[in-house]
Formats: structure tokens, C-alpha cells, sequence
């Protein structure tokens, strides 16, 4: 990992208004350090409710992803035996998890943080593949993640109106980045598993319509015989349950999040019609999608 473009420690914890929680995603705290060998660690002063101890650790109420750039240290967590995290990993936090972290004495390290949360962020956590058993990301010399880190710096240093936005929309493009590292670093030794992950993408970005999976086998290129029995393999479902599963999970978070109605929602999430989604709807839920909208709310 290149050395840090920063030179100075930076810690920033944000004001949360009304405006940022309705947006869905807002961030509570942004932050660089350095660390030198043997210096005390954590080396600036948090909020009572962020103090870090070796001894004690700590438990947080919302999502961290903690970028490692220069140096080494070790990190633990109730579900995770302490390991040992090198310059070009990042690696995440969750809330109510306890965790602790340090940088080696004898090398230091160089991190900078972002803490975020958020309706919208809490069901992208939930159906992304980071979770607190297995926490680490490897960054390795990125370029665009430091770019990315450094440009949220900038806006809230700079604090212009309508910032927060902003960051928050940059943390979410960081979040895809470290998703898209996550998913293919799975495959690094497997072809097949690759282009697998490449369809599970493809799938994802087309929530908004139905998907021909004979002509998206032969885009990876895969026989359609081939494809369907290693994407099962791999994810545990037939390429349609899942694209299925992708869009009734989009239709739940338009009925909890928005005020779109059913026929909206039917168009939005590619079903040919109000009956057959209510009809697909209820055999998965067990509930009619109006039923789980006055659920959800009440």
C-alpha cells in the first residue's frame, strides 16, 4: 500500500438531523490517524461512547469500515479470534458486535475510518456480503479507494450545504467497490466461480425486469446445462429463484420505503402484472403485498 497522502490525524464526528435520517444513509464519523511505534493507541481523543481499550474493547451502534494503509496490528471480535491485519486491508465493523483492534507496536499503522448507518444502509449491510465473521477486505494499493476516502475528507472539511449527502453517496460508491473485491477475490483460484459471481452482478443490477438466462449463460460464455448447475452449486438456487428472490426482496423495500402502489411497484420490480406479483408475493411471504406494507408500518 502507498504511503498516505495525508500527514495529519483528522477525526470528525457528525451531527445526524432529521434531513440525514431520511435520506436513508448518513455518516456519524469520518477519521485519519497515524500511529507511530510505540505511541499510544488509540493516539487522539473520542467521545465516551467511541473510547477504544485493549483491555475492555468496545461495542458501537453503528457500521465501521476501518482502512489499514501502512503498518500491521491485530484485531478481535466476539464471533473472531484475534487476527492479524496488514497495510491493504480494511476491514468492518458491525452494530452491537464487540470488537478491539490495535496497530503492532513495533510497526505502527496508518488508518482512516468512516462510521455510517441508516434505514437504507441497515438492508444493504443485510443483503451484501460482509458480515462479522468474516469482516476483511483486501484493498491492496487501490487507488481509488484512497481517492474516495480523500474526497469525503474534503466535503466534510470543506462542510458545504448538502454534504452530507454527498458523502454519503461516495461511501456508497466505496461500499460497491469493496463489494466487488469481496465477491471475486472468493474465485481468485476458480474460472467457473468467477463467472458465476459475474451473473450474480448481472442478476443484481437487473432487479427492474426479467432476465433471459439462456442468452445471459452464453454472455459469460456457458452451456445453459453448465451454468445452471454451477450457479446452484455455488449459491444454492436455479439462476430464475434467485433473479426472483433479487426482485420480491426489491418489492419489500419499495412497500417499507416508499409510497409507490402495487401497480408501480409490479412494474418497477419486472412482473407482468398486479396479479401475478401479488399471486408470487403471497406464496413467498405469506402475506399479500399491501398486508405486508400495513405490517411493516404499524
Amino acid at each position: 500500500m502507498k504511503k498516505s497522502i495525508m500527514t495529519n490525524n483528522y477525526i470528525k464526528y457528525l451531527t445526524v438531523g432529521k434531513t440525514e435520517e431520511d435520506w436513508g444513509m448518513y455518516l456519524t464519523t469520518v477519521g485519519y490517524s497515524k500511529v507511530e511505534p510505540n505511541q499510544q493507541y488509540p493516539n487522539e481523543p473520542h467521545p465516551d461512547s467511541h473510547k477504544l481499550t485493549w483491555n475492555r474493547g468496545r461495542i458501537l451502534n453503528d457500521y465501521y469500515v476501518i482502512f489499514i494503509t501502512k503498518g500491521k496490528g491485530i484485531f478481535e471480535a466476539e464471533n473472531l479470534h484475534p487476527t492479524e491485519v496488514t497495510a491493504g486491508q480494511c476491514f468492518f465493523l458491525f452494530p452491537g458486535v464487540w470488537h478491539r483492534y490495535k496497530p503492532d507496536s513495533k510497526s505502527g499503522w496508518e488508518e482512516y475510518w468512516l462510521g455510517f448507518n441508516g434505514y437504507y444502509i441497515q438492508q444493504l449491510m443485510k443483503n451484501l456480503s460482509f458480515n462479522s465473521a468474516k469482516p476483511f477486505v483486501d484493498i491492496k494499493s487501490n487507488k481509488e479507494v484512497i481517492e474516495l476516502l480523500l474526497r469525503i475528507s474534503d466535503r466534510v472539511k470543506i462542510a458545504n450545504l448538502g454534504y452530507h449527502q454527498q458523502i454519503a453517496g461516495i461511501t456508497l460508491q466505496l461500499l460497491g467497490i469493496l463489494h466487488t473485491i469481496s465477491k471475486f477475490k472468493v474465485y481468485d483460484n476458480d474460472p467457473v466461480g468467477r463467472l458465476i459471481a459475474k451473473a450474480e452482478f448481472i442478476l443484481q443490477e437487473s432487479h427492474e425486469k426479467q432476465v433471459d438466462v439462456e442468452n445471459l449463460a452464453g454472455q459469460l460464455p456457458m452451456s445453459y446445462s453448465a451454468f445452471r448447475k454451477a450457479f446452484k452449486r455455488i449459491t444454492g438456487f436455479s439462476p430464475n429463484q434467485y433473479h426472483l428472490n433479487l426482485r420480491l426482496s426489491r418489492a419489500r423495500d419499495l412497500l417499507i420505503n416508499t409510497n409507490l402502489n402495487i401497480s408501480e411497484i409490479t412494474y418497477q420490480t419486472g412482473f407482468d402484472s398486479v396479479f401475478y406479483f401479488s399471486k408470487v408475493f403471497k406464496k413467498k411471504t405469506g402475506i399479500s403485498p399491501m398486508a405486508y406494507r400495513k405490517q411493516a408500518i404499524t
